[in-house]
């Protein structure tokens, strides 16, 4: 599979590679690889932007995790300053992934 193949030659896939490999897999024109991988990482973002989580069975879930506003200290000057709630993506990694990548070889 050349998904995995590119994924092998170095230890980042980007976003560019992961659109070449989806085009030669399915034998696609670059330019509707690109348009389905970007239409898919748009419509997850927008669903987490919207406070959705996401689940891809056998690959892991998404959720967006809300942390309230804390107090912390500035490193440089050690004053005392509240930090703004915030909200955060998580991924969870599902268990066929997890046993997956735990069989790879190194």
């Amino acid at each position: 599979m050349f998904l995995l193949a590119a994924a092998h030659r170095r230890k980042t896939m980007n976003k560019s590679e992961l659109i070449e490999a989806l085009a030669e897999e399915m034998h696609v024109p670059l330019r509707d690889a690109s348009s389905a991988v970007t239409t898919i990482l748009d419509a997850m973002a927008d669903a987490l932007a919207n406070g959705e989580s996401i689940e891809i069975r056998g690959f892991g879930s998404f959720v967006v995790k809300e942390y309230d506003s804390y107090f912390g200290r500035n490193p440089k000057t050690g004053e005392k300053i509240k930090v703004k709630p915030k909200k955060l993506p998580f991924f969870k990694v599902g268990k066929e992934l997890k046993e997956r990548v735990n069989e790879a070889p190194d």
